[in-house]
């Protein structure tokens, strides 16, 4: 399900005008789904699949605590990769028949 929905969101990003530059880039902090051009934003993607919204919905699995590692993830993306560019996170939700774009999810300070 996993794999399905980060398609689905790959596909819509695309649709939307992202450039998609990697994918499912893996450190010692975590994963990043998906990292994509946004003009001249560096956008990393958190994809979240749901079948049923309980507990939340996908929006809801983004925890402070996800948030955390998916920003020390990032850090160590642009240390690795080096990016001279303003900095973006977002999130997918997908359900089945519908996807929703959260840009600009949340904030670095938000989780510090």
């Amino acid at each position: 399900m996993g794999r399905a929905g980060e398609e689905i969101a790959r596909r819509y990003l695309r649709s939307c005008g992202y450039r998609i530059v990697g994918r499912n880039w893996r450190c010692r902090f975590g994963e990043l789904d998906l990292i994509a051009r946004d003009g001249d934003t560096l956008v990393f993607v958190e994809v979240k699949t749901r079948t049923r919204d309980g507990f939340g919905g996908p929006e809801g699995a983004v925890t402070p605590r996800k948030r955390a590692r998916m920003i020390a993830a990032a850090r160590a993306y642009l240390r690795e990769f080096g990016a001279d560019l303003p900095v973006r996170f977002d999130v997918i939700a997908v359900r089945p028949g519908e996807v929703t774009l959260y840009r600009d999810a949340f904030q670095v300070e938000d989780v510090l």
